[in-house]
């Protein structure tokens, strides 16, 4: 099969966003709208400023994600740009399907502090964004563009870096809590206790969100019968840590989330017994070790994923009378690297990491014709991977250059690189450009289920980007455009019902953001993507 698209001039995303004092807080230089010089940590896995890497990043601060406490956090990414989450704006419990820079689902790798987090058992090897509670972020940072040198898999369109630790406590006990009413009797509840005591320190979180909702379904004939779909979540997370010395601090944590929502039988159709439920635990432990010129970290998180699809068909009817279907995912993730200051100049990233996944299913159904029983027995894969990144910054110049060596259980090994260089032209005027390569290993699912295809190869891709950036006192400014290629891309054949490789698809596009801060009580922030229709060939 070979399908081709026109050049035809399309519009992803555009979002203007206003505050000031009669909304919430004050919108100070510090008060929490998206700035394009913040702090980061996700560009190279070490703090700098983003006007010290050539990477695009976007950062989402505290006090943002406070003013926009009514929202989920699929809804609070749809507004950045480049970012499309599909789902965000319909009922809570909706699928959020994550779209960066016209990237396809699963090519936006989600980190939970750092941490790469997925789900084996669906489709794209995504991870649910329902699971994680806006209450329970402190920060948010968007990486936008081929991410796989120091990311690995998934990370074609970039990375959403979801941070939930906030900094140490000063007092032994301190707290907070919070509870809001609105519409459809939607209900939100939180509380945090945290303090510290010596070279201990502890935070504890809890979160809660329901709502009666409303129906998913269209009720075109008016029937006036058509039940309100609900959403119930909770969700918890706990960390604790000891500095046991100056330089070694280690930390553990846990988070658990679980929700259920009510679904439909269709656009059209409505049915009252028809739910959905998921949840989802993440533990681990992390040690962070600083001296005065290299600092070494230690990542480990296990994570596992149980979701539900319950139809009690007394409602709609048809074929089954009753039907359940159960997926199970389960990863584990452990890294180390470090960061080594060489000289004045020069900076050297180094590090490994090993991911491990698997998943299984069972459906159950029972019909005129009797119970049926399917299952899809517990399969894994496993990849390693080994990385390094030089980092150069002297005046009003900065240079990254990295690569990765990944071996996967079974495709072998290939590699990504990355280059990314940037130049301050004056005090307010910056460019800056990179050339980043992606890959994206087919899920267990797109090899092994009944739809799967053993003869799938990787995806993999390179992309182009140039860009310009003001920072002036009032108006900040970054114009960035990007040119992605892909070769042997995963996509489905919905004649045939089978995953396939297609030989190649070109994405172009261009990205504005902009902030203006005529006051320090306002200030207003726009953005704006456009995608040129991706180009795609051959299978």
């Amino acid at each position: 099969m070979c399908t081709t698209m026109s050049n035809k001039l399309f519009l992803v995303g555009a979002a203007v966003c206003l505050a000031s004092t009669a909304l919430s807080q004050n919108t100070t230089a510090d008060s929490g709208r998206t700035t394009l010089d913040d702090v980061t940590v996700t560009a190279n896995k070490i703090l700098q400023k983003q006007s010290q890497t050539g990477k695009v990043v976007t950062v989402i601060n505290k006090k943002e994600i406070e003013n926009n406490a009514g929202k989920t956090l699929g809804q609070l990414l749809n507004e950045q740009a480049g970012l499309t989450i599909n789902g965000a704006l319909n009922n809570l419990g909706t699928n959020q399907t994550v779209y960066l820079r016209g990237a396809g689902a699963g090519r936006t790798l989600i980190l939970i502090d750092g941490v790469p987090a997925y789900d084996p058992s669906l489709i794209n090897n995504e991870f649910d964004l329902n699971l994680i509670p806006l209450t329970m972020v402190d920060r948010i940072e968007v990486a936008r563009g081929a991410q796989s040198t120091l990311y690995g898999s998934d990370a074609i369109g970039g990375v959403i870096n979801i941070i939930t630790t906030s900094p140490g406590a000063q007092k032994r006990i301190g707290g907070a809590a919070g509870l809001s009413y609105g519409s459809f009797n939607t209900l939100r509840a939180d509380a945090q206790l945290q303090g510290q005591l010596k070279k201990f320190d502890y935070s504890v979180r809890y979160g809660h969100l329901s709502s009666k909702g409303f129906s998913t379904a269209e009720d075109r004939n008016n029937t006036g019968n058509f039940d309100k779909d609900g959403y119930r979540q909770n969700a918890v997370n706990a960390r604790a840590g000891y500095q046991l010395s100056k330089a070694l601090k280690v930390s553990s944590f846990l988070q658990y989330s679980d929700y259920e929502t009510d679904l439909d039988n269709g656009i059209f159709r409505d049915d009252k017994d028809y739910t959905s439920a998921s949840n989802n635990l993440m533990t681990g432990l992390t040690a962070d070790w600083k001296k005065e010129k290299y600092q070494l970290k230690l990542n480990y998180m296990y994570s596992e994923t149980n979701r539900n699809l319950l139809d009690d068909s007394t409602d709609v009817g048809g074929f089954a009378k009753y039907s359940t279907n159960d997926f199970f995912g389960k990863a584990q993730f452990a890294e180390l690297y470090g960061s080594f200051l060489l000289s004045k100049r020069f900076t050297l990233l180094a590090g490994g990491d090993f991911r491990y996944s698997s998943m299984n299913s069972r459906f159950f159904s029972i019909s005129s014709f009797g119970p049926f029983t399917d299952a899809f027995k517990d399969t894994s894969l496993y990849q390693a991977s080994a990385y390094t990144s030089l980092l150069y910054g002297h005046g009003p110049l900065n240079i990254e250059a990295g690569v990765r060596w990944n071996y996967h259980e079974r495709y072998g090994s290939n590699a990504t690189y990355t280059f990314n260089p940037s130049y301050r032209i004056s005090q307010q005027w910056r460019v800056f450009g990179s050339i980043a390569s992606g890959f994206k290993a087919p899920s267990i699912f797109q090899l092994y289920s009944a739809f799967g295809n053993e003869n799938l190869q990787p995806e993999t891709s390179v992309n182009y980007e140039l860009g310009l950036q003001h920072s002036g006192k009032k108006l900040r400014s970054r114009l960035v455009y990007f040119h992605r290629q892909i070769k042997s891309g995963l996509d489905f054949d919905n004649i045939n019902f089978v995953y396939f490789n297609f030989n190649q698809q070109t994405v172009n596009g261009i990205e504005l953001e902009t902030e203006w801060r005529p006051t320090q009580q306002l200030s207003i922030s726009v953005n704006y993507t456009w995608l040129r229709r991706p180009i795609l060939a051959g299978k």
